[in-house]
């Protein structure tokens, strides 16, 4: 079993070293691989202080974004590692044990292409969502009722998940395994997407070769939601950054017709009042 873990760090050195410790020594993971996307010097020193016999750190020479910077790492382990699974992690993530890891990695098969634990968020936990079609996700935009319609239509029934592995359409974007070499050929992530929707893209790239993603139930990861992009974005520019991704998305993986962008647009629009208000009062 050949496993490379990747992590992107922004200016989020803290949660990444405290998920570096984590994981250091476990014995099936051979590369850890952190790629920075030009923090500040004093929190990239951090981790350059940092001796590991198998930590790469590379440290990009600007913000490059979420989908770039995760391609970075798989790269890199890809040239590295024969045969690899990677890891996609985010800094703001806990794996208590080596099991997590073996467990998921030993659900690789010539099917399944990409797994994913339970994630642990406070007292609850997150699994995958529905891969919709752009006229579900239009309806999910409608301004005023637009989160609760959203909630139903992309959320899996509680009850979906009572079996030890199921099926899921999209991976929680920040713990994943997928398989390197079917990564390579379906030619990585998108990387004109800057932040957000990159696993809604990546399960669209896996269902065209008809392969699948899988949760395990019995196994999980701790996520401390939002630390990454919280102390780094306003939720202004992350909702702006958020529908951008998502624009592209239904434009160029979900073939939305040009009504139907067209209304997105007016929803994003509409839906962004909110944001910039609360903006305006906080200043």
């Amino acid at each position: 079993m050949s496993i490379g873990f990747v992590i992107v760090n922004y200016n989020d050195s803290k949660n990444t070293i405290k998920l570096i410790n984590s994981i250091k020594d476990f014995n099936c993971i051979k590369r850890i691989v952190v790629v920075d996307n030009n923090s500040s010097d004093k929190q990239f020193e951090l981790l350059e202080r940092l001796e590991i016999n198998n930590l790469k750190i590379i440290r990009n020479k600007e913000n490059y974004g979420y989908a770039k910077a995760l391609n970075v790492g798989a790269k890199y382990v890809n040239d590295s590692l024969n045969d690899p699974i990677i890891c996609m992690s985010n800094s703001d993530v806990l794996v208590e044990s080596e099991d997590v890891i073996k467990t998921l990695a030993n659900m690789i098969n010539d099917d399944v292409k990409c797994v994913m634990p339970k994630i642990k968020e406070g007292d609850n936990f997150a699994y995958g969502w529905k891969s919709t079609n752009a006229f579900l996700d239009l309806v999910s935009n409608i301004p005023l009722i637009n989160r609760a319609i959203r909630d139903k239509v992309i959320n899996y029934d509680e009850s979906y998940f009572n079996k030890e592995s199921v099926v899921v359409d999209v991976p929680y974007g920040c713990f994943f395994l997928i398989d390197g070499t079917t990564l390579k050929n379906i030619g990585y992530f998108d990387e004109k997407t800057f932040l957000y929707y990159e696993e809604y893209i990546l399960a669209k790239k896996l269902k065209r070769i008809n392969k699948l993603t899988m949760l395990n139930t019995t196994v999980y990861v701790s996520h401390i939601h939002d630390a990454v992009i919280g102390n780094n974005l306003s939720k202004l520019n992350k909702y702006k950054a958020y529908k951008k991704s998502q624009l592209y998305y239904e434009k160029e993986y979900n073939n939305a017709n040009f009504i139907e962008m067209l209304l997105f647009k007016i929803f994003y629009l509409f839906n962004l009042i909110p944001y910039k208000l609360k903006s305006k009062t906080k200043k």
